[in-house]
């Protein structure tokens, strides 16, 4: 009988170049590269295992820690194959309560192709997160060109950490990402992978006019369009998107589960939800409702934001229009 294989660092390798050869053929099959193939290449070199060495897959009752330094191979080979699963990594828990997060790949991967990046390009990250994301914007970028900013400094250090470890070095900021990071403007890009209830004006300031934000706002995308310090304006993108919460943002989204009077099939209706987060605040949920199955219940792409003059509203088709909004937070 034949000595029991034991799984060395070599063997360990491989399955991981291997998983991380899987997860890219997944997203460029799912065409989130289409518009910009340059950064297949990206996912291809930066390896996600080593920003995710642990991570918290959800279990009846809580979450179970899937760590890669198991001694056992089995364990440790079901935890590289979720860091290489095309799908969100709960990375940090606090109290039970989720606080940090890394995206779903082909997410990340359609979100960096949305932003639309030049070579020379600055880019401002709002939300370190794992690092991981720093590292494909610096692998397509350049470290120097590249700053990610975070209020919490045990992220900060560890995505510094993951970051050195993959071979880049990027700029990790401590700090609110509200506020930007003033002292490495100007910006082409401004990235934000945490949820937002309305844009900080401050990052305005810190864009080159024409420079583009993205960031996630209500259950969606939007991508405004700097002009100057003062003024932006964008749509919304059609691909959905749920992430944490700016850190410091603590009322959170508005709950839609349970509102009274309302038809659980519009509920559960994601486009209305979207809606519902959109205009809470400012609209009661029983006229946003009326709103949306009178306009033909309408996509994530006929709705936009403005920020003008220390203002900032939401708005349908129109920005001068009759459905106009005053963004919470705002």
């Amino acid at each position: 009988m034949g000595a029991e294989h034991v799984e060395g660092p070599d063997d360990f390798e491989l399955l991981a170049v291997r998983a991380r050869a899987a997860l890219v053929r997944e997203i460029a099959e799912s065409g989130a590269w289409d518009a910009d193939s340059r950064w297949r290449e990206a996912f291809e070199h930066v390896p996600r295992h080593l920003f995710v060495p642990y991570y918290f897959a959800g279990v009846t009752g809580g979450y179970e820690r899937l760590w890669g330094e198991y001694p056992e191979p089995e364990r440790r080979r079901r935890w590289l194959r979720g860091v290489y699963a095309d799908q969100p990594l709960a990375t940090r828990l606090r109290d039970g309560e989720l606080v940090s997060s890394s995206s779903q790949p082909s997410l990340m991967a359609q979100m960096l192709v949305d932003l639309d990046v030049r070579d020379g390009d600055r880019v401002l990250e709002i939300g370190a997160g794992t690092g991981y994301n720093a590292a494909l914007l610096a692998h397509r970028l350049g470290d120097e060109r590249v700053t990610t900013v975070d209020l919490d400094p045990e992220i900060t250090e560890s995505a510094r950490s993951h970051l050195a470890a993959a071979g880049y070095r990027p700029t990790v900021v401590t700090g609110d990402g509200a506020r930007g990071c003033a002292e490495r403007a100007p910006y082409d890009r401004i990235m934000a992978t945490c949820a937002l209830r309305s844009v900080p004006v401050a990052w305005l300031a810190q864009c080159r006019p024409g420079a583009r934000i993205l960031a996630p706002l209500s259950t969606g995308l939007l991508m405004l369009t700097v002009r100057d310090a003062a003024y932006a304006e964008g749509r919304f993108l059609h691909t959905p998107a749920y992430f944490v919460a700016l850190r410091g943002d603590t009322e959170g989204a508005a709950p839609v589960q349970h509102i009274g009077g309302l038809p659980r099939r519009v509920l559960q209706d994601e486009l209305f939800r979207f809606l519902l987060t959109l205009t809470a605040g400012a609209m009661d949920p029983h006229e946003a409702m009326a709103l949306w199955l009178r306009e033909g219940r309408p996509a994530r792409e006929r709705f936009g934001v403005t920020v003008s003059g220390g203002r900032e509203w939401a708005w349908l088709d129109d920005p001068e229009g009759p459905y106009v909004w005053a963004l919470r937070g705002a």
